[in-house]
C-alpha cells in the first residue's frame, strides 16, 4: 500500500503518508494545555499510526486568537505544556510538528478584549463553515504592524523548536490573517502586500519563511497550509495557488498542505474523499516537494485511492480521527 510507503519531506524520514491534521481539540485555558488535551492527544496518537502528527493551531498573539479555547505559542510561559504534547507525540512513534497561526479579522474583542486587524478593513467567516462573520469591522495593519506581526509568528516558531517539535506548520487557510492577505476578497491594500498580484498577495508569506527559517534552521520540517482556493467569484483560484506554491518551494518551504481558503475547511456541495483534490493534483504537478491533501477522508481505503490517482503525496485526516480516537490501528507501527 502507497499509504504505508515512506516519504521524505526536507530532512525527514516519515514513516507513512498518514498526518493528522491539526484539527482544534477545544480543550485548552488561557491558551495553557491541560490534562484533557494531553489526553486527546495520547489517545490518537497511538501506536505511531500517523507518520506526521500537526498539532492543532495556536495563536501567535493574543489579538490573534481564534476562540477561547485555542492553543498558545504566544507566550514563553507555554513552551512547557507544548513541550508535553510533542514528548507524546514522538513517544508514541510519529514526527511533530506545530501549527502557528492568527486569526485576523475572525478574532473577537469578546474574548481578547482587543480589536480586530487584518489585510483590510473587511471581515469575513473564520474557521468553522456555520460560524457568523465578526460584526466588528477589522483595522487595516499599517507596514510597521505587519513587520511587529510577522516577528511574532518568528517568535513563536522559535518556542515550538525549543518545546522540541520537528518542525513548523504556517496556517494560511480558512480565513484565518495570512489567506486574508492571500485572498482577493480580503486583501484591497494598494503597497507592497497588495492585494491585486501574487507577489503582493504573498509578500508576507514570504517575508515569514524566511525569517522563520533562520531561527528554526535548515534540519526542521517547514510546512505551509495553503487556502489554495476560494471557489467563489473574485477570490483565490487553483492557478493561483499553483503560482504561490512554487515560489514557497523557492523560498524554502518542505511540504505543501493544502486546503480551502475563505470557504474554510469545506466545500458546499462537495463532501466526497479529497474534495480540495483538484488543487493539490495541480500543485503536485507543479512542484518537486511532498504535497498534502486533507479534507473527507474517512477510510485508509480512502487515503490508499487518492494517493494512487496522484491526488497528492500525503493524506490527512481531521474531524474522523476526532470522533474515532483508535481510527487507523492497522496503520500501527
Amino acid at each position: 500500500m502507497l499509504v504505508k510507503e515512506k516519504i521524505k519531506a526536507g530532512h525527514h524520514i516519515l514513516h507513512n503518508r498518514m498526518v493528522k491534521a491539526p484539527i482544534h481539540s477545544e480543550t485548552c485555558v488561557d491558551g495553557f494545555i491541560t490534562e484533557k488535551t494531553e489526553r486527546h492527544y495520547e489517545e490518537r496518537t497511538q501506536g505511531g499510526r500517523f507518520g506526521l502528527v500537526v498539532v492543532e493551531h495556536s495563536f501567535v498573539r493574543k489579538d490573534g486568537m481564534a476562540s477561547p479555547t485555542q492553543l498558545s505559542s504566544s507566550r514563553d510561559s507555554d513552551i512547557e505544556g507544548l513541550k508535553r504534547l510533542c514528548d507524546i507525540i514522538h513517544k508514541n512513534g510519529s514526527t511533530a510538528v506545530l501549527q502557528i497561526s492568527h486569526a485576523g479579522c475572525g478574532a473577537s474583542r469578546t474574548f481578547t478584549g482587543m480589536e480586530s486587524v487584518s489585510a483590510s478593513d473587511i471581515s469575513v467567516t473564520c474557521g468553522w463553515p456555520d460560524a457568523k462573520p465578526n460584526p466588528e469591522k477589522p483595522r487595516p495593519l499599517t507596514v510597521n504592524e505587519i513587520q511587529a506581526l510577522e516577528e511574532a509568528y518568528i517568535q513563536a516558531a522559535e518556542r515550538g523548536m525549543k518545546a522540541g517539535y520537528d518542525g513548523i506548520n504556517l496556517h494560511s487557510a480558512h480565513a484565518y490573517m495570512l489567506d486574508q492577505f492571500f485572498s482577493p476578497i480580503t486583501n484591497k491594500r494598494m503597497d507592497a502586500y497588495n492585494g491585486y498580484t501574487i507577489e503582493g498577495r504573498t509578500r508576507i508569506h514570504m517575508e515569514l519563511i524566511k525569517g522563520i527559517r533562520q531561527v528554526i534552521g535548515n534540519q526542521a520540517l517547514f510546512m505551509l497550509r495553503l487556502g489554495g482556493c476560494d471557489y467563489r467569484p473574485g477570490g483565490t483560484t487553483i492557478e493561483d495557488a499553483v503560482e504561490a506554491c512554487k515560489r514557497f518551494e523557492k523560498a524554502g518551504v518542505d511540504l505543501l498542505d493544502i486546503s480551502g481558503g475563505t470557504c474554510c475547511f469545506t466545500r458546499k456541495g462537495h463532501n466526497y474523499p479529497g474534495y480540495f483534490g483538484d488543487i493539490s493534483e495541480a500543485v503536485k504537478k507543479a512542484v518537486h516537494v511532498p504535497v498534502l491533501l486533507t479534507g473527507g477522508v474517512k477510510t485508509v481505503a480512502d487515503a490508499e485511492r487518492l494517493l494512487q490517482e496522484g491526488k497528492a503525496d500525503m493524506i490527512g485526516v481531521g474531524r474522523v480521527i476526532t470522533a474515532r480516537p483508535d481510527w487507523g490501528m492497522e496503520l500501527a507501527l
